[in-house]
């Protein structure tokens, strides 16, 4: 059955998510992290390496560990290099006990790599100063590009959007509507917030399964500031792609709303953009949100309790 609101195959085939995946592809599309349930093989190492790209995107704490395994690893192989160049390559002119060998190298080359130069180690012969030559280039370089990524990474214009755990089917002026919460936890606002809503699902047609997609219209996809919570509301009417279903049909068609918001960010007046979906056992039907907000009296400012976010509570 063709439903009022469906984009066609020849419209808009796939939404960019490929033929295949929409027509084969039982997972759902978009995680509820934002991150697309595709996994690419086949590239080579060169192809497939993007450096830059996963140092600005993996987690501080990820970057960190990377970022001093390689200042190790880098004042590890100059002190190797240190201590091929023989025994007199490294003068200690104040001998301290468990500084001999490897161990001197290593902490004379933090010395050179830093630009630190205690004094008490000089390299000696051309050998050991060519290494200082190469080991103070390096650790300019690598100081430099720390340094860039670090700013990058701060720098860098995101959007710290939370979605509530679940969407709703809650009663809505007469009728029944999807919802679902989002909430801005930055102190710094975002302007002309925009929300698209897209329903997918699988369909029979010509007795094989085809995913189809439907935009849903919302009450309001489009707020001018975002300061709080905002409660994004679709209306399931005569004309909705939802009328007429029941948790069962999603259930079997493997039903999934697809979440993509973007919004300019004030602080780097920059567009930024967030993603998620909701499967269909991820709606709660029956129920509405909660409160989220401590409401004023006098003079007090409004309160957003963003720890009740995911709140519902059950309609009779």
């Amino acid at each position: 059955m063709t439903r009022p609101g469906w984009v066609s195959e020849d419209e808009n085939r796939d939404l960019g998510f490929g033929s295949v995946v929409s027509r084969e592809s039982r997972q759902r599309l978009l995680n509820r992290d934002g991150s697309f349930n595709v996994a690419r093989r086949g590239l080579r190492l060169a192809t497939s390496l993007s450096l830059y790209h996963t140092l600005l995107t993996t987690t501080w704490t990820r970057f960190m560990v990377l970022v001093a395994a390689s200042y190790l690893l880098l004042n590890a192989g100059f002190a190797v290099a240190f201590v091929l160049c023989g025994p007199g390559a490294l003068l200690n002119t104040v001998p301290a006990a468990g500084t001999e060998g490897f161990a001197r190298a290593f902490f004379f080359s933090v010395e050179t790599f830093s630009t630190i130069g205690y004094g008490n180690v000089a390299p000696v012969g051309l050998a050991p100063n060519l290494v200082v030559t190469v080991e103070a280039l390096v650790g300019l370089l690598w100081l430099a590009l720390a340094t860039g990524l670090l700013f990058a990474r701060f720098s860098r214009p995101t959007a710290k959007v939370l979605f509530s755990r679940t969407a709703v089917i809650a009663p809505y002026r007469g009728l029944r509507a999807f919802e679902f919460r989002i909430a801005n936890v930055r102190k710094s606002e975002m302007i002309e917030m925009q929300a698209t809503v897209m329903f997918t699902r699988f369909e029979e047609v010509n007795g094989r399964p085809v995913r189809r997609y439907y935009p849903l219209p919302l009450e309001r996809s489009t707020v001018t500031f975002f300061p709080l919570s905002w409660t994004i509301v679709h209306p399931i009417d005569e004309a909705s792609p939802l009328n007429g279903l029941t948790r069962d049909d999603m259930r079997r068609s493997n039903a999934e709303f697809l979440v993509l918001l973007s919004g300019v960010e004030e602080t780097f007046a920059q567009r930024v953009h967030a993603r998620s979906s909701y499967r269909w056992d991820e709606v709660v039907w029956g129920a509405k949100f909660g409160d989220i907000l401590h409401h004023p009296h006098g003079d007090e400012a409004v309160t957003l309790d963003v720890s009740r976010l995911d709140s519902i509570e059950p309609v009779g």
